[in-house]
């Protein structure tokens, strides 16, 4: 079976003045559908740059990223940004929130720029209820804490039934209470709703909710004795 997401010899470089940084340097590994995968590694270690190459937010120099069937180098911008919108639910750290937007238009913005068809009311119903949010949508970005902030961020990735959801340290800004609420949903959609999840994180804890976990260091897969921040745990 054809994995969901297959990563093969993926390298970038970014140069910072004179400076060559060597961001990914041939990565290679595959996602099944359905699975939830943690990747972990110290600061500097490639996994932002792994983040936005799988999400097609950035292309890489050499090698190839396939999602779902989609060989992402061979995508114009046009088709990255509809695959964007038809598969792939972004989660960042920072939320990324309309201040002007009530939790419920910030939550269905995405549904619009999607441009989505019909409006499944109970399962809006259901997720907003699982995240604690149902008493909260009438509430502005300004008017939330932190983490139903990233919880509304988190209902909105979800929201249009995503393929994959990509999720970007969703637990870096939150306390233990809120980072349990967020790290449990995660799972939920990838256990009830079939959602492939990849998340980065470089908390040992939140990585263990995943199936499996990739460790990165130096823009490389390692094994776990090789990340010095996971021997600490």
């Amino acid at each position: 079976m054809a994995a969901f997401i297959e990563a093969k010899d993926v390298r970038k470089t970014y140069h910072v003045g004179k400076i060559e940084v060597q961001a990914l340097q041939g990565i290679s590994f595959s996602v099944q559908k359905g699975e939830f995968v943690s990747v972990v590694g110290p600061s500097g270690s490639g996994k932002s740059t792994l983040f936005y190459l799988l999400g097609g937010l950035t292309r890489a120099d050499g090698g190839s990223v396939v999602l779902d069937g989609d060989d992402l180098a061979k995508l114009s911008d046009a088709e990255r940004t509809r695959m964007r919108k038809r598969k792939i639910g972004f989660v960042f750290q920072k939320f990324n929130l309309l201040p002007t937007l009530d939790a419920r238009s910030n939550i269905m913005i995405a549904r619009e720029i999607a441009g989505n068809g019909n409006f499944d009311a109970a399962y809006f119903d259901r997720i907003t209820e699982l995240l604690g949010l149902s008493k909260r949508l009438a509430h502005r970005p300004s008017e939330l804490s932190g983490g139903e902030q990233q919880r509304v961020a988190l209902a909105r990735a979800l929201v249009n039934k995503p393929a994959v959801v990509l999720a970007d340290e969703p637990t870096g800004n939150l306390d233990s209470k809120n980072s349990d609420i967020v790290l449990q949903m995660l799972r939920r959609s990838n256990q009830e709703l079939g959602q492939t999840v990849l998340m980065i994180t470089h908390n040992p804890e939140a990585a263990s909710f995943g199936d499996r976990i990739i460790h990165m260091r130096d823009g490389q897969i390692v094994r776990p004795e090789e990340d010095p921040q996971w021997k600490a745990h």
